[in-house]
């Protein structure tokens, strides 16, 4: 049997990390394979160039990777390791990163991130792809 949180309950996750609430970030979605993350863009958010700074967006990826993880793993996860390519700047309002489980295994899950700008219009950009492995604290009941 798998066990999944609710989104009130990722919610109330999420807020209990002081960097997250320090960002600004929100759990739009949560459903069992997947989460996503959001946050506005913010003028602290940004690098020298105007874009959003790249530990910002590891830190989105980090957290959709691992929510997702959490969807079907329970939430005793932490993330044994991701990477991330950038794709192009990011600009906009919106920071969305959308994660989706790959393989969830016993002790360990395997997930995707896509992170996109949103801007004023509402359009999405693709700005960086992330994987990560994810590790299960405790083992799942099968």
């Amino acid at each position: 049997m798998t066990r999944t949180l609710d989104l009130e309950l990722a919610r109330k996750v999420l807020a209990a990390q002081p960097f997250s609430t320090l960002v600004g970030a929100r759990l739009t979605a949560f459903e069992e394979g997947g989460a996503t993350l959001e946050f506005d863009i913010r003028g602290d958010l940004l690098q020298q160039h105007g874009t959003v700074h790249g530990g910002v967006l590891g830190y989105a990826a980090d957290n959709a990777l691992s929510f997702a993880a959490g969807s079907v793993a329970g939430s005793a996860v932490t993330t044994a390791g991701f990477s991330i390519d950038f794709l192009r700047p990011a600009h906009g309002e919106l920071l969305r990163a959308r994660a989706r489980v790959v393989r969830a295994g016993r002790t360990r899950v395997v997930c995707r991130c896509d992170l996109s700008t949103v801007d004023a219009a509402g359009a999405e950009t693709l700005c960086a792809v992330a994987q990560g492995s994810i590790a299960v604290l405790e083992p799942l009941k099968t």
